[in-house]
Protein backbone atom coordinates (compact mmCIF):
# COMPACT_ATOMS: atom_id res chain seq x y z
CA UNK A 1 0.00 0.00 0.00
CA UNK A 2 1.12 3.56 -0.71
CA UNK A 3 -0.13 6.75 0.93
CA UNK A 4 0.06 10.38 -0.21
CA UNK A 5 -1.09 13.50 1.68
CA UNK A 6 -1.56 17.09 0.57
CA UNK A 7 -2.54 20.25 2.44
CA UNK A 8 -3.53 23.49 0.77
CA UNK A 9 -5.34 26.68 1.55
CA UNK A 10 -8.31 27.79 -0.50
CA UNK A 11 -6.53 31.13 -0.97
CA UNK A 12 -3.56 29.34 -2.54
CA UNK A 13 -5.85 27.72 -5.09
CA UNK A 14 -7.45 31.09 -5.85
CA UNK A 15 -4.01 32.49 -6.71
CA UNK A 16 -3.36 29.54 -9.03
CA UNK A 17 -6.77 29.86 -10.69
CA UNK A 18 -6.00 33.49 -11.56
CA UNK A 19 -3.71 32.08 -14.27
CA UNK A 20 -5.78 31.58 -17.43
CA UNK A 21 -4.31 28.17 -18.26
CA UNK A 22 -4.65 26.67 -14.79
CA UNK A 23 -8.25 25.39 -14.78
CA UNK A 24 -7.81 23.51 -18.07
CA UNK A 25 -4.53 22.01 -16.83
CA UNK A 26 -5.74 21.07 -13.36
CA UNK A 27 -9.39 20.04 -13.64
CA UNK A 28 -11.43 17.65 -15.75
CA UNK A 29 -14.57 19.12 -17.31
CA UNK A 30 -16.77 17.05 -14.96
CA UNK A 31 -15.05 18.62 -11.92
CA UNK A 32 -15.48 22.16 -13.21
CA UNK A 33 -19.13 21.48 -14.04
CA UNK A 34 -19.76 20.13 -10.53
CA UNK A 35 -18.17 23.24 -8.98
CA UNK A 36 -20.31 25.55 -11.13
CA UNK A 37 -23.43 23.99 -9.63
CA UNK A 38 -22.38 25.04 -6.12
CA UNK A 39 -22.33 28.37 -4.31
CA UNK A 40 -19.21 30.44 -4.94
CA UNK A 41 -17.72 29.63 -1.52
CA UNK A 42 -18.56 25.93 -1.71
CA UNK A 43 -17.26 25.77 -5.30
CA UNK A 44 -13.87 27.14 -4.23
CA UNK A 45 -13.71 24.66 -1.35
CA UNK A 46 -14.75 21.82 -3.69
CA UNK A 47 -12.04 22.60 -6.26
CA UNK A 48 -9.38 23.08 -3.57
CA UNK A 49 -10.25 19.63 -2.24
CA UNK A 50 -10.07 18.12 -5.71
CA UNK A 51 -6.70 19.72 -6.39
CA UNK A 52 -5.29 18.56 -3.04
CA UNK A 53 -6.54 15.04 -3.83
CA UNK A 54 -4.78 15.12 -7.21
CA UNK A 55 -1.52 16.20 -5.52
CA UNK A 56 -1.90 13.37 -2.97
CA UNK A 57 -2.43 10.88 -5.81
CA UNK A 58 0.69 12.16 -7.60
CA UNK A 59 2.62 11.56 -4.37
CA UNK A 60 1.38 7.97 -4.37
CA UNK A 61 2.96 7.65 -7.83
CA UNK A 62 6.13 9.30 -6.41
CA UNK A 63 5.70 12.19 -8.83
CA UNK A 64 5.13 15.90 -8.56
CA UNK A 65 3.39 18.46 -10.72
CA UNK A 66 4.87 18.99 -14.18
CA UNK A 67 6.45 15.52 -14.21
CA UNK A 68 4.39 14.03 -17.02
CA UNK A 69 0.88 13.76 -15.59
CA UNK A 70 -1.53 16.67 -15.96
CA UNK A 71 -3.73 16.85 -12.86
CA UNK A 72 -6.86 16.86 -15.09
CA UNK A 73 -5.99 13.22 -15.91
CA UNK A 74 -6.68 12.34 -12.26
CA UNK A 75 -10.44 12.76 -12.15
CA UNK A 76 -11.97 13.07 -8.68
CA UNK A 77 -15.71 12.72 -9.19
CA UNK A 78 -18.44 12.00 -6.70
CA UNK A 79 -19.67 8.43 -6.20
CA UNK A 80 -23.39 7.85 -5.69
CA UNK A 81 -22.63 7.64 -1.94
CA UNK A 82 -21.19 11.17 -2.05
CA UNK A 83 -17.63 9.98 -1.44
CA UNK A 84 -14.87 11.12 -3.80
CA UNK A 85 -14.06 8.56 -6.49
CA UNK A 86 -10.82 8.55 -8.49
CA UNK A 87 -10.58 7.68 -12.18
CA UNK A 88 -7.18 7.68 -13.86
CA UNK A 89 -6.92 8.67 -17.52
CA UNK A 90 -4.09 8.90 -20.04
CA UNK A 91 -0.67 9.52 -18.51
CA UNK A 92 -2.10 9.09 -14.99
CA UNK A 93 -3.16 5.53 -15.83
CA UNK A 94 0.28 4.90 -17.36
CA UNK A 95 2.02 6.26 -14.24
CA UNK A 96 -0.18 4.08 -12.01
CA UNK A 97 0.65 0.99 -14.07
CA UNK A 98 4.38 1.80 -13.92
CA UNK A 99 4.14 2.18 -10.13
CA UNK A 100 2.21 -1.08 -9.80
CA UNK A 101 -0.89 0.75 -8.58
CA UNK A 102 -4.20 -0.94 -9.43
CA UNK A 103 -6.52 1.47 -7.63
CA UNK A 104 -6.61 4.64 -5.57
CA UNK A 105 -9.00 5.91 -2.91
CA UNK A 106 -9.00 9.46 -1.56
CA UNK A 107 -10.41 11.23 1.46
CA UNK A 108 -10.86 15.00 1.53
CA UNK A 109 -11.58 17.22 4.51
CA UNK A 110 -12.02 21.00 4.93
CA UNK A 111 -11.70 23.30 7.91
CA UNK A 112 -11.72 27.05 7.56
CA UNK A 113 -9.39 27.98 4.72
CA UNK A 114 -7.56 24.63 4.78
CA UNK A 115 -8.12 21.48 2.79
CA UNK A 116 -6.41 18.14 3.42
CA UNK A 117 -6.51 15.15 1.10
CA UNK A 118 -5.17 11.65 1.68
CA UNK A 119 -4.70 9.13 -1.12
CA UNK A 120 -4.24 5.42 -0.50
CA UNK A 121 -3.26 3.12 -3.35
CA UNK A 122 -3.11 -0.62 -3.61
CA UNK A 123 -1.41 -3.02 -5.98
Amino acid sequence: MRVGVDLMSIGELERLRARRWFDDYAFAPVELAAAEGLSEERGREFLAGRFAAKEAVLKVFRMGLFQGVAPREIVVARASSGAPEVTLEGAARTAADAAGVRGVDVSITHKGDLVVAVAAAWS
